[in-house]
């Protein structure tokens, strides 16, 4: 029994130590951390709980079979961040550079399965260099696996990719079907093909950094949605970015406490909007205002920058913001802000996550880059994601539509506040259990007359519109219609009209 108990605590120990000291020494040299210790830093202290730790490969050929370090390349497991469960897979550098062969596919599989199984979000911290070339097919069936899960859970549960390092070929594929890349500035990087690879093809000359660097990502491209300084700037706001998600698309956003009132008075938004349309403002100003304690963590802010994404709460519960900002191209809407709000708001729909737009466009942007760009497809995207959420949304038009629309809907309560309570909210207080208006009781439906009716107001809301002398009076007699006498009759009017005399002024 002793020697099984010393054999385990010499696997669990090279375990740990990953791909050697050397190696180790080396990582932290290019000012990055180990696997683990991102999760350290990730995670809840003392909540890991790590899967499948003494898994090895089964390649033997190339010499593989004389190279085994337990875990693969790769650390699997769950804990907690702030208290809530996630799965996460952090992958190791040190160890064969963090290529995925066919064990370490299954281990990143396996928690995958287990995050869908239970309800919870995935958090992958990405540093391979692809697939392993000694395991040929077997380590690309291995990918195949891994997209098949990204996209089982796509809509299902979160799923956030932090790139801690160089991803090239397969690597940057399962991050990219994610919802959310975060990426470290002169440490990481994500191309199909590195520079030598692309000198050799096509003869061009490019850096790592422009080529797939995170400045590049997060500016240009739109790959990724944030950039950070260094490792644990990154993990630190990731810890931040999961306490706005919820769990799965059935557990419902997140709450928390806020000493934020609800009836809080925020006098300078008076002040905020300019009486002139041609003078520009800050919409961030105005966003974080109306969010509890001003707390805005947004998406893409240099990508995109003239409309703004991101998260934040209202009466604790979180909210996705889609907002135009005034200060960039006048908040007109081009391909690439067309395309930042289509996801954003698809990831909204998914999760049930309600919307507030605030809206201060002029239209698209125009000119022959943006329409060969394809700004019809991309623009109308944007739309029909807007349009199909049959979650809770909460449409703000301002300066002057802001309020109109509030009391138009009988909301004098809140219009006479900036802090506004959610639809969906309303929702629940009525005996709702859903977020669409399908789902609303009937007293919510009923229209402005049988309200009025109610109080015995019986007169109408507005004088009968006079019948036409053509007897269209609804949209159904439109069928028994002749087109041509109807052409006839409004030529022969027209006419008439012309051979009557104009009374002069």
């Amino acid at each position: 029994m002793s020697a099984n108990i010393e054999e385990l605590e010499r696997r669990r120990a090279a375990a740990r130590l990953g791909g050697g000291e050397k190696r180790v020494a080396a990582q932290h040299a290019k000012g990055k951390l180990t696997a683990r210790e991102r999760l350290e830093i990730l995670l809840d202290e003392g909540s890991f709980e790590e899967l499948d730790m003494y898994v090895e490969h089964n390649a033997t050929d190339f010499g593989m079979d004389q190279q085994r370090v337990p875990g693969d390349g790769v650390v699997t497991g769950s804990g907690t961040i702030n208290g809530r469960l996630v799965y996460v897979f952090s992958q190791d550098f040190t160890v064969f550079g963090g290529s995925l062969s066919e064990r370490h596919a299954q281990k990143i599989c396996k928690v995958m399965d287990m995050a869908m199984k239970v309800g919870a979000p995935v958090i992958g911290l990405n540093d391979s260099g692809g697939a392993r070339i000694q395991e040929g097919v077997a380590s690309l069936a291995g990918y195949a696996e891994v997209f098949q899960r990204n996209v089982l859970a796509s809509g299902v549960i979160p799923q956030v990719s932090l790139i801690m390092g160089p991803c090239a070929g397969g690597a940057v594929y399962s991050p990219a079907m994610t919802d959310f890349i975060f990426m470290v500035k002169d440490s990481s990087y994500m191309f199909v093909t590195g520079p030598e690879v692309v000198k050799t093809v096509t003869n061009e000359v490019v850096t790592q950094e422009e080529l797939g660097g995170a400045v590049t990502h997060t500016t240009k491209t739109g790959v990724a949605d944030l950039a950070f300084e260094n490792d644990i700037e990154a993990l630190l706001a990731a810890r931040e970015f999961v306490s706005y998600l919820p769990e799965n698309n059935r557990s419902g956003v997140p709450e928390l406490p806020t000493g934020d009132p609800w009836d809080r008075i925020e006098d300078s938004l008076d002040t905020l909007i300019p009486a002139s349309a041609n003078q520009p403002y800050d919409m961030h100003e105005l966003v974080r205002k109306v969010l509890d304690e001003g707390q805005f963590f947004e998406i893409q802010p240099n990508h995109g920058g003239n409309i703004l994404c991101g998260f934040g709460r209202v009466e604790g519960r979180t909210v996705g913001v889609v907002a135009n900002q005034p200060m960039v191209l006048a908040g007109v809407l081009d391909i690439n802000a067309s395309r930042k709000a289509a996801r954003f708001v698809r990831f909204c729909d998914a999760f049930s996550i309600p919307i507030v737009t605030f809206v201060d466009v002029p239209g698209f942007l125009p000119g022959t880059a943006q329409e060969l760009g394809g700004i019809i497809k991309h623009g109308s995207q944007a739309a029909v994601r807007l349009c199909r959420g049959d979650r809770a949304q909460d449409h703000r038009d301002h300066p002057q539509g802001l309020w109109r629309r509030l009391r138009r809907h009988g909301l004098q309560a809140l219009a006479r506040r900036p802090q506004l309570r959610l639809a969906d909210r309303r929702n629940r207080r009525d005996g709702c259990q859903g977020r669409g208006r399908d789902h609303l009781p009937l007293r919510a439906r009923r229209s402005r007359q049988d309200r009025r009716e109610d109080q015995g107001i019986r007169r109408p809301l507005r004088q009968p519109v006079r019948r036409r002398e053509h007897g269209l009076h609804r949209r159904g007699d439109l069928s028994a219609l002749d087109p041509a006498a109807y052409c006839a009759g409004v030529a022969e009017a027209a006419q008439q009209a012309a051979r009557e005399p104009v009374e002069e002024a």
